[in-house]
């Protein structure tokens, strides 16, 4: 990773931490949601912010969205494998079960997306007894669409990752490209799809404790 990158990552994993820190404590679990359009970097910051906590001695989490990918099977007969990655691909009600019985179970097993199968594995990851905060990443959880919006009531604290599109273009084409594509399907999956999703994300957000700029 470049040094200038990772040194703003450290920065603001570090001021996400430590507003995530300063939350009024509960008994119960704390949800927190890093969200932001494909390419924003989430994924990144958010493995960041829980070692930045858990540095800090708090017992924290990461818990990908991208588990609740619904698989190819079903998406094909819907004509909806082409935009894998777009709100209506997800399981919205498992994910939102998941985070209700986080609040409240003791245990919880979650589901972990293979990126380079293009699965999701059931049963693969846990929240254990002693997580107290779950810090939550992915597109849409701040999304101003139904049935998305219903999952503010669940977060205690929001931040969002606001990345111009020229950027994201750039390096959602770079990340396909890595996966191993040619160039044209690697351009078709960034500008096909994720650019569409990155727009939407953007165009409809809800309001949020903090947004990161580029």
């Amino acid at each position: 990773m470049n040094t200038d990158i990772g040194a703003t990552i450290a920065r603001q994993a570090a001021m996400v931490a430590e507003r995530i820190g300063g939350l009024p404590k509960t008994d119960a679990r704390q949800l927190c949601a890093i969200a932001g359009p494909p390419g924003s970097g989430k994924s990144t910051l958010a493995e960041a912010v829980v070692e930045a906590l858990v540095a800090q001695g708090l017992a924290a989490v990461l818990m990908p969205m991208d588990g609740f990918h619904l698989d190819n099977r079903l998406l094909e007969p819907r004509g909806l494998l082409p935009r894998k990655g777009a709100p209506e691909t997800f399981d919205f009600g498992g994910f939102a079960s998941t985070l209700r019985r986080i609040r409240t179970e003791a245990s919880v097993i979650l589901p972990v997306f293979d990126r380079t199968r293009e699965i999701a594995i059931a049963g693969a990851e846990e929240i254990r007894p002693e997580t107290r905060i779950v810090v939550v990443e992915g597109n849409y959880l701040c999304l101003d669409e139904a049935p998305w919006r219903d999952l503010m009531t669940f977060w205690d604290f929001s931040a969002f990752l606001d990345v111009p599109v020229d950027e994201l273009e750039r390096r959602l084409l770079d990340r396909w490209l890595g996966f191993g594509f040619a160039s044209d399907v690697a351009r078709e999956k960034a500008l096909g799809n994720d650019i569409p999703n990155a727009r939407r994300v953007a165009a409809a957000r809800m309001p949020v404790d903090l947004v990161i700029p580029h």
